[in-house]
């Protein structure tokens, strides 16, 4: 049997690299980030960062959806139920990572971090839907975790455009009624 595992020093170095990149995103604007700023900050070299990372915008989507993942906490969705405490504690990390991404000024790539939270959001879905259903895969699982996870996503955008003071929680719990029982008229 093959033995997988990744070498601790290639883990380290990506890391090293990931964490470069997210010193240099506090100070600079991303399209001012240039490859030579990450092989200096990181202490590599070119060739380094290229083993590693296609480009910088490769670098970038790699650093947006391994911290996504950290702030979604997928391992903790996967095993449970779609429910109202599921849905808060979702919204809140999208609304969070939101958050975070705008103090390091990513102007200009919204339609790559939203793809990579709707992305991940669908995954989070799916497998809270196959948990309920008796791990029964089917296309409308399928297109209900594609609906939920743009829906949240929105309703996060939505909610940071609000400007009647209310918390992610709140406003979101505004809306989980509909959500869980339907919008049975």
């Amino acid at each position: 049997m093959t033995n997988t595992k990744t070498d601790p020093r290639i883990l380290r170095t990506r890391k090293l690299i990931m964490d470069a990149f997210m010193e240099l995103s506090g100070k600079k604007e991303f399209k001012d980030i240039t490859v030579k700023d990450i092989t200096a900050e990181a202490m590599i070299n070119r060739a380094t960062f290229y083993y590693h990372f296609e480009d910088i915008y490769d670098l970038l989507e790699k650093v947006l959806s391994e911290v996504l993942l950290v702030n979604l906490d997928c391992d903790y969705f996967q095993d449970n139920e779609l429910n109202e405490e599921s849905l808060v504690k979702i919204f809140l990390a999208i609304t969070n990572f939101q958050k975070s991404l705008s103090n390091r000024c990513h102007r200009g790539y919204e339609d790559t971090i939203a793809r990579i939270i709707r992305e991940q959001l669908e995954v989070v879905f799916y497998k809270m839907l196959l948990n309920q259903r008796n791990k029964e895969a089917d296309d409308a699982l399928r297109i209900t975790a594609v609906i939920l996870s743009r829906g949240i996503y929105g309703a996060s955008v939505e909610w940071r455009r609000d400007d009647k003071g209310m918390t992610p929680e709140e406003f979101i719990k505004l809306a989980i009624p509909f959500i869980i029982s339907g919008a049975n008229f």
